[in-house]
């Protein structure tokens, strides 16, 4: 009997936020793998914000999520069976075909992780993309230097609460803001950042200059908006932003306006530079060798939410985009 599996494929695409309605539950036939192939019981997958832009029809860095097909993603999983000797039957490996139980994968794309290091699901998170994203951005793009007083939106999430923490690590001041006051306490109380904010308090202008009020140096942008435009008023002179990406901005319907105070990055000389994780691979190397050791003596804290079971990604997803997680927000599948 042909083995069989569920998967997650695009039903509509969002208009403003997603729906449930916009997803399917599929069950598809699974089929063995072909030369260079390996088949994965998939265990964890992957949601990230980036995923809201592939439900839109249009031109993007990525191609878009096609409806009635599979949505993809990071995930990790163990192999099954292999038609290539380089990824052996029994290996944990990380690919990019999650939103399924079941995927065939080419083996070159398959890339095996060491579990003895960290267990499997931290290549998605802490080991994997959004750390990644989190120390280039930071020290290549933000070109983190000495004495830099360091501002991050989205703190409490999968990549601002690394940023927070690897600038703390090389002894940096860290604001942060959030979105509670649960997070709040996590970022000041468990990740040590030196003062955090939630920016529905208040305004976020405000707030940051009470955090800062002898200005910022880096300000690392996972949220765009106000934060942005308060970023700009509040960075120093030859300051810079590592513009990752724009969250509160992802499910808006209109076009929605940039800062109104752009002026003041000629008189302030500032650099603003926007980057995509996946043309910093070749970094891949140095950020595992700073990291995974950190992560082992416990100087960085990889926080999950986790949510159980493929019917349930969707869900997960949602909530991601509305801020519910702190750290990284994952599902884990169940056995076959």
């Amino acid at each position: 009997m042909p083995r069989t599996g569920h998967e997650i494929e695009l039903a509509a695409r969002p208009s403003g936020e997603p729906q449930p309605t916009d997803f399917h539950l599929a069950e598809v036939t699974v089929p063995d793998p072909g030369p260079g192939q390996v088949l994965v019981r998939n265990t964890w997958m992957s949601v990230d914000p980036y995923m809201r832009g592939r439900m839109n029809e249009g031109k993007s860095y990525v191609p878009p999520f096609q409806i009635g097909k599979a949505l993809d993603g990071g995930a990790v999983g163990e192999v099954v069976a292999s038609e290539d000797a380089s990824v052996p039957v029994g290996a944990t490996v990380l690919h990019g075909m999650g939103w399924r139980e079941w995927a065939v994968v080419p083996a070159a794309s398959a890339r095996v992780i060491d579990t003895a290091i960290a267990p499997p699901q931290a290549y998605l998170g802490v080991l994997g993309m959004p750390g990644l994203t989190a120390y280039v951005g930071l020290l290549d793009i933000g070109e983190l230097r000495d004495g830099d007083v360091v501002f991050v939106s989205g703190a409490a999430g999968a990549v601002g609460s690394l940023v927070g923490q690897f600038a703390k690590l090389r002894g940096h001041t860290v604001i942060g803001s959030a979105g509670s006051a649960a997070k709040v306490d996590h970022l000041i109380a468990d990740l040590g950042f030196d003062a955090a904010f939630n920016y529905k308090d208040r305004p976020v202008l405000d707030s940051l200059r009470a955090a800062a009020p002898e200005g910022i140096d880096l300000y690392f942008d996972n949220v765009g908006g106000e934060h942005l435009e308060a970023a700009i008023d509040v960075l120093n002179t030859h300051g810079r932003a590592a513009l990752c990406g724009a969250v509160g901005q992802y499910n808006a319907t209109e076009p929605t306006p940039g800062p109104g105070n752009m002026v003041l990055a000629v008189g302030k000389r500032l650099t603003l530079r926007g980057f995509i994780v996946g043309d910093h691979y070749a970094r891949f190397g140095d950020f595992v060798a700073h990291v995974a050791p950190a992560l082992a003596e416990g100087s960085i804290q990889a926080r999950e939410t986790v949510v159980e079971a493929l019917a349930n990604a969707p869900q997960a997803f949602i909530d991601m985009l509305r801020g519910a997680n702190t750290g990284k927000m994952l599902v884990r599948l169940g056995s076959a």
